[in-house]
C-alpha cells in the first residue's frame, strides 16, 4: 500500500483532459452536497462526462466505456474497490491510471486517506486536476481477489481484541464474497472479489502523507485505530486459531501452535515500484505479522508471497469478508495500478 516518493512534471496534469467522472449510488445518498462540490470543481477544470450509474452492471458498464477519458471515482473505499477490482479482471488495470475522490462517512473512506487521497471534496477534486500519478502495490489471491489495503485473520468485529485490529466498515451488515445479500450500495447484488476500506477512521482530515511514511507499519497503525461511529461493534473474546502460516516459502507457524490472528500488508518499505527503498530495504513486499495468544511479541516478517492454510477460516480484505477457504495465497504485486496523489514539494 505504497507510493512512489519521486516528483512528478505538470506533464501529467488532467487539467483540460476529457474526464470520466462516476458517481456511486452511496454517495449521491449520503453526502449530496459533497459530491455537487466535487462535480463542479471537476467540471469548471475539465470537460466531464458525468455517469450515475444505479447498480454494478452500469458501473461495470460505463468504466469499460471510458474510451479515452480519465476515470475518476466519486465515493467510498468500495466504490474505489470495485473500479481497481473491474479493471484488474479485464488485465487493463496497470495502463488506466486512476482518481478518486471520497465521499462518506470517515470510517468509509479511510482506505482512500491511508493511500494519500485527500479526504476534503475540493482538494481531492483538485488532486484529480493538478495531481501525480503514483504506483501502488497491491496483494492478488489465488482466486484472482486483490486487497489494497491489508487483511487479517480473524475476520470477526474487533478480532478479539487483537493488536492491529478493530471494527470498521460502513454501517449496516458487510458485504461477503460470494453472498446474495448485496454489494453496498446495491441491495440484493452478489458481492465481487476483494474490498475495500480500512480499520481506522480519523474523524477530522488530517494532512498526514508523506512519502517516507508509506510503509506497511502505518498502515497498521491505522488498522489499530477505533472505528467512528463504531460503538455496536464490541469486542469479543479473544480466539485461537490452528493456522500454517508461510512466508516466501519459509514456515513461520505450523498447526500444533494456535496463533490470536494474521494481517498482512503490501507496501512493506518500498517505493511502490518494486526498486529498493533509500534505507536499501527491497521493494515489492508485504509485512506479515504474526499475534501469539498472551502477551508474547509477535512475529513480523517481509515477504513477496504469503500461504494460510488451515480447517475452514474466513479472513476480511479490505472491508469485505472472503472465505471460509481451507489455504489462500496473496502475493504482491509491485506498482500494478496507479493513483493520482498531490504532488510532493
Amino acid at each position: 500500500m505504497s507510493a512512489q516518493s519521486s516528483g512528478h512534471s505538470p506533464a501529467d496534469s488532467v487539467r483540460g483532459c476529457p474526464l470520466l467522472v462516476v458517481i456511486d449510488p452511496v454517495a449521491r445518498r449520503t453526502d449530496g452536497e459533497s459530491v455537487r462540490i466535487a462535480k463542479d470543481v471537476l467540471c469548471a477544470g475539465a470537460g466531464a462526462k458525468i455517469c450515475l450509474p444505479e447498480g454494478p452492471e452500469e458501473f461495470a458498464q460505463a468504466l469499460a466505456r471510458r474510451g479515452r477519458r480519465h476515470p475518476v471515482v466519486v465515493g467510498d473505499d468500495r466504490a474505489l474497490l470495485r473500479a481497481v477490482s473491474l479493471l484488474h479482471r479485464e488485465r487493463e488495470l496497470a495502463g488506466v491510471p486512476l482518481s478518486m475522490v471520497p465521499v462518506g462517512p470517515p470510517e468509509t473512506v479511510a482506505l482512500s486517506r491511508a493511500l494519500g487521497v485527500p479526504t476534503d471534496a475540493v482538494a481531492a477534486a483538485r488532486t484529480v486536476l493538478d495531481g501525480g500519478e503514483r504506483p501502488m502495490d497491491l496483494l492478488t489471491d489465488d482466486s484472482d481477489g486483490i486487497v489494497l489495503g491489508g487483511l487479517r485473520i480473524p475476520c470477526g468485529d474487533g478480532a478479539g481484541g487483537l493488536p492491529g485490529y478493530a471494527a470498521y466498515g460502513a454501517p449496516g451488515e458487510p458485504a461477503v464474497h460470494g453472498a446474495t445479500g448485496g454489494v453496498a450500495g446495491y441491495p440484493g447484488r452478489a458481492a465481487a472479489p476483494g474490498g475495500a476500506g480500512a480499520d481506522a477512521a480519523d474523524p477530522g482530515h488530517r494532512a498526514w502523507w508523506k512519502p517516507a511514511a508509506r510503509t506497511a507499519r502505518t498502515a497498521l497503525s491505522l488498522l489499530a485505530t477505533p472505528a467512528a461511529g463504531g460503538g455496536r461493534r464490541g469486542r469479543v473474546p479473544a480466539q485461537r486459531l490452528r493456522l500454517r502460516i508461510e512466508a516466501d516459502g519459509a514456515l513461520l507457524v505450523d498447526l500444533d501452535r494456535p496463533v490470536r490472528g494474521v494481517s498482512v500488508v503490501p507496501g512493506a518499505g518500498d517505493g511502490g515500484d518494486g526498486t529498493d527503498d533509500p534505507a536499501g530495504r527491497p521493494g515489492g513486499l508485504a509485512e506479515v505479522v504474526v499475534h501469539w495468544p498472551g502477551e508474547e511479541r509477535p512475529i513480523r516478517v517481509r515477504a513477496r508471497a504469503v500461504t494460510v492454510s488451515g480447517a475452514d477460516f474466513h479472513y476480511r480484505a479490505d472491508a469485505l469478508v472472503g472465505g471460509p477457504v481451507r489455504t489462500r495465497t496473496w502475493t504482491v504485486q509491485p506498482g500494478a495500478w496507479r493513483l493520482r496523489l498531490p504532488r510532493q514539494e
